[in-house]
């Protein structure tokens, strides 16, 4: 009987003792579950940074500062060989979503294409690129908040959400097929123009006086064929200087305008990237694509 009460015993110590372990497991488990940190919090793919100077641009997810190219007139990306250390391509990944972009981005705006180099992102059809300038014989990624390739030879900027003006460096190629160069001679060689946000050029009229439009007839009937630049929004590179632009009323509708010229589309570029068959129609420099450098509009 003493063992079978000692057995008993024992078996209700050690049933105590298991309860008790087990009870510490448990509180320990709860408190470990309660210590877990909380996991990192997923920074956008793609957002925006601000500067004083150059206002709302786009970065990586690491604040590198992103790139356009005006070469890239075409929307594929014509930085090749050597062009490539200097500014390499970004890619935002193959599951870019509107989740994935920072506020004030639309996923609408984004894209792929591919290169030689494997995918590239693009943003209003603009390739994106870093800049990569060399330091210590090598090329060297910029830091974060850095923007020291804006205006780079005068045909890198800062891809920013709200451009209204671009440049775009490209062969000029009339209506007519002929190639033409800066002064509307034929000729091969690339002219630096103006371009809206998509990449389409934009015009002057040379029978256009100071702000004013002598095309456009009352009740636009004539749109279609150089169509107004409609906006009053000025966003420009940093090589142009924001205050030669400015806005006219025509016939209730506003017209961007620069140096005093008001800023056309071209009918039969069809609003794709990259033509300007204007610069022959009717004939050559009637029609001369918007550039930096063009004279005062001449007074009325």
């Amino acid at each position: 009987m003493f063992c079978k009460n000692n057995t008993a015993l024992f078996s209700v110590k050690k049933l105590n003792a298991l309860l008790g372990a087990t009870a510490l497991l448990i509180v320990f488990h709860s408190c470990d579950k309660n210590e877990d940190p909380a996991p990192p919090e997923k920074k956008p793919t793609t957002q925006l940074a601000t500067s004083t100077t150059l206002g709302e641009y786009l970065v990586d997810t690491s604040g590198n500062t992103l790139y356009y190219f005006s070469n890239d007139y075409n929307g594929e990306s014509n930085c090749t060989g050597g062009c490539l250390n200097l500014w390499p391509p970004y890619y935002a990944g193959a599951h870019l979503n509107q989740a994935a972009l920072g506020a004030g981005l639309d996923i609408a705006d984004f894209g792929t294409i591919t290169t030689p180099g494997g995918p590239q992102t693009t943003y209003k059809s603009w390739p994106l690129h870093y800049y990569a300038p060399v330091s210590g014989g090598a090329n060297v990624r910029e830091s974060p908040g850095e923007t020291q390739g804006e205006g780079f030879n005068n045909i890198w900027y800062v891809a920013k959400p709200d451009y209204s003006i671009m440049l775009v460096n490209a062969q000029l190629v009339g209506h007519d097929g002929k190639n033409y160069k800066s002064d509307y001679t034929e000729g091969d060689g690339k002219t630096l123009y103006f371009s809206d946000a998509m990449g389409v050029t934009l015009y002057t009229f040379t029978k256009d006086s100071a702000d004013n439009n002598n095309f456009t007839a009352a009740d636009f009937g004539n749109n279609g064929v150089w169509p107004i630049y409609e906006t009053e929004d000025v966003v420009v590179p940093s090589t142009l200087d924001k205050a030669l632009f400015g806005s006219i009323d025509v016939f209730g509708r506003k017209q961007l305008t620069y140096k005093g010229w008001p800023l056309y589309y071209f009918g039969q570029d069809n609003m794709e990237r990259g033509l300007n068959k204007g610069v022959s129609f009717p004939m050559p420099g009637i029609w001369p694509v918007a550039v930096k450098d063009i004279a005062d509009a001449p007074t009325p």
